[in-house]
C-alpha cells in the first residue's frame, strides 16, 4: 500500500509541474529543492519528507491534505478510523492523520497531528496564503511561532490565525504534542 501511495504521489507531483509547463530546473528554482531530489521524487525512487512536501505545496498553492486528497480514488462523505490516511515522516518525528474524508472540491480539512518529544518542523511560507487555521491542543505542549509571534500551547488551548508567513512547531522535549489542525 505504501508503494502504491508513493507512486500515485510521484505521478501527481509530476503532473502538477507539467501543468505549469515547468522543467525540473524551474521547479528547483521556485522550491529551493535540488533538481536531483525532485527527479528522484517524481520517479518514485524516494518518498518526500514533510519539509519537501511543504515546499512543493507552497509552490503549487495547495495544502498538504489537498495534495494527498488529489491522489485518493473516490470521495465518500464518511470515513472510518481504519480508512483514514496516516502519513509519517520518521526523520522529523511528525505524523498526520487526515480525519476529513478526502475531497478535492471541499475547502475545510481536519487533521490530527503528532510531534514526537523534542521534534520540530518549520515552513518558510504557507501553502495557501491567508488560509485560516485553528490549532486545538489535545495532549502535551507545543511552541508555535507564527510569523515571528510565539505561542506556548497546552492541552485544551485553541489558537486561531490566518497564515501569511513562516511558521515553526516545536514539541516539548518530554511530552511531545498531539493536536488537531482545522484548515478553512
Amino acid at each position: 500500500m505504501a508503494a502504491q501511495l508513493t507512486n500515485r504521489l510521484s505521478a501527481r507531483l509530476k503532473e502538477l509541474r507539467s501543468d505549469k509547463g515547468w522543467s525540473l530546473e524551474r521547479l528547483a528554482e521556485f522550491s529551493g529543492i535540488s533538481r536531483a531530489t525532485l527527479s528522484r521524487i517524481e520517479n518514485a525512487n524516494v518518498s518526500p519528507t514533510t519539509d519537501i512536501l511543504g515546499k512543493l505545496c507552497t509552490v503549487y498553492a495547495m495544502s498538504l491534505t489537498r495534495l494527498m486528497a488529489s491522489i485518493e480514488d473516490d470521495y465518500a462523505p464518511l470515513i472510518r478510523p481504519h480508512e483514514q490516511k496516516i502519513w509519517t515522516d520518521k526523520a522529523s518525528g511528525f505524523s498526520r492523520r487526515s480525519l476529513s474524508p478526502p475531497a478535492g472540491s471541499l475547502a475545510a480539512e481536519v487533521i490530527h497531528c503528532i510531534l514526537e518529544p523534542g521534534a520540530s518542523l518549520s515552513y518558510d511560507a504557507p501553502p495557501i496564503t491567508g488560509q485560516e487555521h485553528h490549532l486545538v491542543m489535545q495532549e502535551g505542549e507545543l511552541l508555535l511561532i507564527v510569523e515571528g509571534k510565539k505561542y506556548e500551547l497546552k492541552a485544551g488551548d485553541c489558537l486561531r490565525y490566518q497564515l501569511f508567513g513562516a511558521t515553526a512547531f516545536k514539541a516539548d522535549d518530554v511530552t511531545g504534542a498531539k493536536y488537531l489542525m482545522v484548515l478553512v
